[in-house]
């Protein structure tokens, strides 16, 4: 069943009721946001972003445009939550079809990428956004977004607003607060692009990127609560929360994901026993450190590259 939505409220003192968790919070959020403006939000039908075009749409009245980049970076799995939400919430949804594995910078997979994708998408969106006659475009870098970022960078450059982070609001609060207004996407895993899945310094191909997200769309169904599949030479390895461990004690999930994974394309599959936690690809990592480039396939051996899978436009 369809969660209700909070009723509009008509004032600040009004629409932020005492009931609703972290009200200091939810009252320096609405002064950052300006009432008489017609923002865009990026969106991408994470906890995030949802939360301020949520926000937004309730406490201040207004459908704010939601923009959603879509491009091999993307996968199938997150762009039909987007969807998803953006009609939960009755929101305007627009997509923006960017292909960004055209650009070098991106495509190299420096230890920049995430700067050059993120000045991509945001300056794509931002145009988008003064065309439909929106004020400004909103992105939803909240309060916990620390640690190596560079894609931080990027708002900066281009004057992008994050009104969660001006706010001190991080993902707990906001978990607490959707909670409480009885949004189906409170309790939303965090995801990110599947170039994350990629070492730097490997260059990404939308191939590849479909068979990290073919490996993935498998350990989803088999149950996991959270994934990644990090590709490691011309194998992977698997990081699930510790709850899940149980799934890859069973034979038949076993003989499953080794089947599947060796079709992709990945000669060596493991599972990391560290249980994932958000931000632990970069964890003690440089950018002035030297990248180093992943070894050919063994003779005989088919580059992962090359394996053909059906990518999104592509099926």
């Amino acid at each position: 069943m369809r969660p209700p939505i909070r009723p509009f409220f008509e004032t600040v003192t009004r629409m932020l009721p005492e009931s609703l968790p972290h009200p200091d919070k939810l009252r320096a959020l609405a002064s950052v946001l300006s009432p008489d403006a017609t923002p865009a939000v990026a969106f991408s039908g994470g906890l995030d972003s949802s939360f301020l075009a949520w926000f937004i749409r309730t406490f201040r009245g207004r459908r704010p445009l939601c923009l959603l980049a879509v491009s091999p970076l993307l996968s199938r799995r997150e762009y039909a939550r987007a969807l998803k939400t953006a009609q939960e919430l009755d929101l305007p949804l627009e997509l923006v079809e960017l292909p960004l594995l055209d650009s070098p910078p991106i495509r190299e997979n420096s230890t920049d990428r995430c700067y050059h994708c993120k000045k991509e998408i945001l300056s794509r969106l931002g145009e988008k956004a003064r065309q439909a006659g929106c004020t400004r475009l909103l992105d939803g870098t909240h309060a916990g977004d620390r640690g190596f970022r560079p894609g931080r960078r990027a708002l900066k450059e281009l004057g992008i607003l994050s009104p969660l982070e001006e706010a001190e609001l991080d993902k707990p609060a906001m978990r607490d607060i959707l909670a409480a207004a009885g949004l189906s996407f409170w309790n939303r895993p965090p995801q990110s692009c599947l170039a994350t899945r990629i070492p730097y310094g490997t260059p990404l191909s939308a191939p590849l990127l479909g068979q990290i997200e073919g490996a993935e769309d498998l350990l989803w169904r088999l149950g996991c609560r959270q994934v990644r599949v990090r590709r490691e030479g011309q194998g992977v390895r698997i990081e699930v929360e510790e709850g899940d461990f149980a799934l890859f004690a069973d034979p038949g999930n076993r003989r499953e994901i080794l089947s599947r994974f060796g079709d992709l394309g990945f000669l060596r599959v493991s599972l990391d026993l560290n249980p994932y936690r958000s931000g632990c690809r970069d964890e003690g990592f440089s950018p002035e450190a030297p990248v180093e480039k992943e070894p050919r396939a063994p003779a005989g051996g088919l580059p992962v590259e090359a394996r053909k899978l059906p990518v999104k436009g592509q099926e």
